[in-house]
């Protein structure tokens, strides 16, 4: 009975510790930063306190056993097992109080960007989280020794504990990437699992008090400190094979976020199958009637040669994975059904590698066991060793080979280092064939060595993009769904990063950059964007002579503040190191920025970047890619914004793009919400059609019609306006979509994103799965109305003294509607309203009749008089006051009288109720 809840018990265990490392990692991204530095150290500290927990409490252990033998009492190892889990999850409780004095002494620090400030924020970090996971290492030697019956009853028992507690673990996994940290936040989520480590606690505590432990045999001599025989080549072992996985999940992981996307959701995947094979392996070792000597050997053995056949399918991974994406519809109730056949295929890969790499732990202990009767000392030595194999691999396989190697060279080497450890295995048991293994270990290297690289073609393909089948994708993964050839390629320790050439030509290059297979810049067809993300604050901003970038991309937006002559320094934050080599070979498209002496470019994370800046800048520019790619989520929380907020000149802007596509409405407003904690002034622009611009103003910056015509005109302003298709004021007011206010006027309640609640990593990725379109608030209460009609530049240059000319009309026309339907509607309704016997008005809408019917235009001119004529059904009604919304444009509203009017017309049972529906717009 003991046992049996013992075992239930270490499931909790493994669960709370899967659970801890997804919360702690993301709680000291915040205060090492997302690079693949921070990310290596987080993992490091966490592996590197589980093995030194493994050694402690195997030592601690041992000599609990060697007093319980000499006194011929119990060793109570079931009491001091519950004071550790209660020490854990008191640990958990109080982590946030910690987190917050870790965060204000890393500020108070004097050091910046120097090396000091990462060395000693990583050891805050230790502080953090090592005394726990120290903690953690106690559950197989303390709970093996405790409860196994005899020596031969201990193999079986062992790997019930491991096994159950790695079962918890998967379990653990996926809670906390799809349901723990977004519904709970970080806070909730530890003292949740704190809550569970303090029961389990207080029960093995109780079961100690009750001496239900099992008493050592008393005929066991004392092993503490007698050397074991061999046992460095089972160290050795150990160690391989936790840096063999550890290695290999790294890169798995890596190719998912190129074949999945790489949100969360990828991570959370990969990692739950190898904990869940692991931990299936683990029990067929505890269920086995008998293991032959030879079954240590073999597994390591067919972990190598398993992973070398799937080393020769991977770079189909991305196109299986579209394939499998195109059975299940754009559907919310696909999102689960879609991840669980996901899992199942990840499951049917690693079944074999994996499982085998779990149970060979179980029977390296198994064959320590044979010649050594400390039980929880053998174990806690054993798991030490392979836990520094894991970091070794999170280190090495998980950072620092990147800097020379790409993915397929680091998964060649985890495979050799599981095919070593079954040679060193072999030469131990088997001694006598020596010359045979030799030489099967160096049929395997020079095998490992002779296998050819992955395409890179089919790796960056970026097919996780594409939801339904396309013409060729049932024709093999090397048909071109894109044609594009790839100047650039590196797997760098943060990322992917690709740099592509769509150009029909050797002479008309055209190229693009791609992060993790996701495109995050083109040259030719994102410049008005990120040239824009450059100009408008520079036209709003009080001053413009600093600037800070987030992110490098194509170096347009960089290239376009530091071509401004007013602009004296540019920094910029820039976290792949792929992205800065590949910089040169956009210089010919952003005047050679690059190598501009006003250009200094930081490999660092933003947020740290930020905080430890001691410059106000006068612009603040931030590229993220889409917020549902893991890491990036943090440039849009609240915590992030007011750093950059506290880092603004009083005249200062900040600007962040954000992309409509493959998003919701939620997502979006989820995004406007938190920008408007931070920012009392904000508004809201576009570039192209699908990205948005966020200008957050400081008090003395402003959205002013003479200031921008002014600093148009001057040489370097016009110069880059030229070059971006943008060179007169219609042009660029074009842009404008809410105007100063009216996202705090559209009263959008709900939560915010924080570093702490995470919401919008969730959210984001979700709404990708369905790859919908997000929606702008239009709040047109009479407040709002009042408010876009008065802090709009475009409504002011309308309403100029001097009337607007036809020209200058129609340029600002063409921009609307090459990018926003809904307005080209409106701006043609308005046109034909004021002017309807306009020539050129005439020929416009006859060349949009394609894409804005006359029926549409006419519909909306009615709304800039009384309304549509005649009675409505409620339908209808409904009908006309989506439309009215849908195409309300704030420079040029349409009368509210017209959107009463609608309800006044309407007749039938149901006008009442369907009218509660608008009653907002409607309004007083």
């Amino acid at each position: 009975m003991t046992r049996a809840l013992a075992i239930i018990l270490t499931i909790l265990t493994g669960f709370t510790g899967l659970v801890y490392e997804v919360a702690w990692q993301k709680s000291l991204a915040t205060l090492l930063g997302s690079h693949g530095e921070a990310t290596a150290a987080v993992l490091a500290i966490f592996l590197g306190g589980l093995s030194l927990g493994y050694a402690l409490f195997g030592r601690i252990t041992a000599r609990r056993m060697e007093i319980a033998r000499s006194t011929h009492g119990k060793p109570r190892l079931l009491l001091l097992y519950g004071a550790v889990e209660a020490s854990i999850g008191l640990w958990a409780l109080a982590f946030p109080t910690l987190f917050e004095t870790a965060q204000a002494i890393s500020v108070w620090l004097p050091f910046r960007h120097d090396p000091g400030a990462f060395i000693s924020d990583i050891l805050l970090a230790a502080l953090l989280i090592g005394p726990p996971t120290v903690m953690m290492g106690g559950t197989i030697p303390l709970l093996t020794q405790a409860l196994s019956r005899s020596m031969a009853d201990a193999t079986r028992f062992h790997a019930l504990v491991y096994g159950f507690n790695t079962a918890g673990a998967f379990a653990g996994a996926l809670a906390a990437g799809f349901i723990l940290v977004p519904s709970f936040g970080i806070p909730g989520t530890l003292f949740a699992m704190g809550a569970i480590n303090l029961l389990v606690g207080a029960i093995f505590a109780v079961l100690g008090l009750l001496n239900l432990e099992v008493p050592p045999e008393p005929s066991a001599a004392s092993d503490v400190d007698r050397k074991i025989e061999g046992f460095a080549v089972y160290a050795a072992a150990a160690l391989l094979m936790g840096f063999a996985m550890m290695s290999v999940q790294t890169v798995l992981i890596r190719v998912g976020g190129l074949a999945l996307g790489a949100s969360h959701f990828t991570f959370a995947m990969v990692v739950a199958v190898f904990v869940f094979c692991i931990a299936v392996g683990s029990l067929a070792v505890s269920v086995a009637s008998r293991i032959p000597r030879v079954a240590v050997v073999l597994a390591p053995a067919f972990v190598a040669v398993s992973l070398t056949a799937l080393y020769l399918v991977v770079d189909l991974v991305p196109w299986a994975s579209h394939l499998l994406r195109s059975l299940f519809r754009d559907i919310g109730f696909a999102f689960y059904p879609f991840y669980a056949a996901t899992f199942l295929c990840i499951l049917a890969a690693l079944a074999i590698p994996a499982g085998l790499s779990g149970a060979s732990l179980p029977l390296l202990f198994h064959e320590l066991r044979r010649v050594h009767g400390d039980l929880g000392g053998v174990a806690g030595r054993l798991y030490s060793w392979n836990t520094i194999g894991n970091l070794m691999g999170a280190l090495l396989g998980g950072y620092i080979l990147f800097f020379w190697l790409d993915l397929h060279h680091v998964y060649r080497i985890g495979v050799a280092s599981a095919g070593l450890a079954a040679g060193l295995l072999a030469l131990r048991l088997y001694s006598s064939r020596r010359n045979a293994i030799a030489l099967s270990l160096v049929a395997l290297i020079m095998g490992l060595a002779m296998l050819p690289g992955w395409s890179q073609e089919r790796l960056s393909s970026g097919l996780f993009r594409e939801r339904s089948l396309q013409p060729h994708s049932l024709e093999g993964p090397d048909q071109p769904f894109q044609r594009s050839e790839i100047v650039f390629y590196t797997d760098d320790p943060t990322a992917t990063i690709t740099v592509k050439d769509f150009g029909v030509d050797s002479s008309s290059p055209s190229l693009s950059i791609f992060t993790n297979a996701k495109s995050d810049g083109a040259v030719i067809g994102d410049i008005q964007t990120m040239s824009l993300i450059g100009l408008l604050p520079c036209l709003a901003a009080e001053t413009c002579k600093d600037a800070f970038v987030i992110g490098y991309g194509t170096g347009t937006t960089v290239g376009v503040l530091a071509e401004l002559e007013s602009n004296e320094r540019v920094v910029v934050a820039e976290i792949s190191r792929g992205v800065i080599e590949a910089a040169p070979l956009f210089d010919p498209f952003n005047r050679n920025t690059s190598k501009n002496p006003k250009v200094e470019i930081l490999q660092s994370d933003a947020y740290r970047a930020l905080l430890r800046s001691e410059t106000r800048y006068d612009v603040i520019a931030s590229e993220p890619s889409n917020p549902w790619m893991a890491g990036v989520e943090m440039l849009f929380s609240q915590e992030f914004l007011e750093a950059a907020k506290s880092r603004l000149t009083s005249g200062g802007v900040y600007v962040q793009w954000i992309h409509t596509y493959e998003s919701d409405t939620a997502s979006l407003e989820l995004v406007l919400r938190t920008y408007a904690s931070v920012f009392d002034r904000l508004a809201v622009w576009y570039g192209l059609g699908p990205d948005l611009l966020l200008l957050g103003l400081m008090p003395d910056a402003k959205l002013d019609l003479e200031r921008f015509e002014e600093r148009m005109q001057q040489r370097d302003f016009k110069a880059v306006l030229r070059r971006t298709g943008i060179d007169t004021l219609p042009k660029l007011l074009a842009h404008e979509v809410l105007p100063l206010g009216l996202v705090h006027e559209a009263g959008l309640e709900g939560d915010i994103h924080t570093l702490l609640h995470p919401r919008l990593s969730d959210r984001a990725a979700r709404a990708f799965f369905l790859g919908g379109d997000a929606r702008l608030p239009q709040p047109v209460g009479t407040r709002a109305v009042a408010t876009g009609a008065r802090e709009s530049l475009l409504a002011a240059w309308l309403a100029q003294d001097a009337p607007v000319s036809e020209t200058a009309r129609k340029e600002w026309i063409d921009v609307v509607c090459g990018n926003r339907i809904e307005l080209c509607a409106t701006a043609l309704a308005h046109w034909t309203h004021e002017d309807p016997e306009s020539k050129i008005l005439a020929k416009v809408r006859r060349r949009m009749e394609g894409n804005v019917s006359s029926e549409t235009v006419d519909l909306l001119a009615t709304f800039y008089a009384s309304g549509p004529s005649g009675s409505l059904n409620s339908n209808g009604a409904r009908r006309l006051s989506e439309t009215y919304l849908e195409h309300f444009y704030y420079a040029i509203p349409f009368e509210r009288e017209a959107f009463r009017q609608i309800w006044r017309k309407c007749r039938g049972s149901n006008c009442a109720l369907a009218k509660r529906d608008f009653r907002d717009a409607l309004g007083p």
